[in-house]
């Protein structure tokens, strides 16, 4: 497992649009176990393929201490309430601002074997999840709110 670079605010690649990943084998096994590696000695809690400059639509999230969630080609299924709260993100490194997202969200995906699961969560793993599926979207936090946009400006970043 290596830890990889970071992709951070300014590069194109993390406005583009994540590709679904088709194959199912031991390279993308490597791609999430080094995006866990990365996630953790980086003191994130969750992590994009784009983070880390590749354009799959895959994503890693760290439930509790040791354990995670891989989840490939997501589907948000269902999202319920309102809930705002402050986030940051591995590649808008020093900046902190609150964002509205849902407190529960289901979600459609499947493991790095090909296998489809369904996933529920609430309040912080909830916003985690919508946090990187945005990322798999070109989208960014900092989209979200005036001060995003602001610090977008003052960097001269779209």
């Amino acid at each position: 497992m290596a830890t990889r670079k970071i992709v951070k605010i300014g590069s194109e690649k993390l406005r583009k649009i994540s590709k679904p990943v088709v194959e199912f084998d031991e390279e993308l096994g490597l791609l999430l176990d080094d995006m866990k590696t990365t996630m953790v000695e980086r003191r994130g809690v969750g992590i994009a393929g784009v983070q880390v400059g590749v354009l799959r639509r895959v994503i890693v999230i760290e439930l509790e201490e040791g354990k995670y969630l891989e989840v490939i080609n997501p589907e948000i299924l269902k999202t319920k309430g309102k809930v705002k709260r402050n986030e940051g993100c591995l590649s808008v490194p020093g900046f902190y601002t609150d964002v509205e997202r849902p407190k529960y969200v289901k979600i459609k995906a499947y493991d790095r074997h090909g296998k489809e699961f369904e996933f529920e969560a609430e309040d912080f793993i909830a916003r985690c999840v919508c946090h990187e599926i945005d990322h798999l979207n070109g989208v960014l936090f900092v989209d979200y709110t005036d001060e995003g946009k602001n610090y977008k400006t003052e960097l001269g970043v779209e």
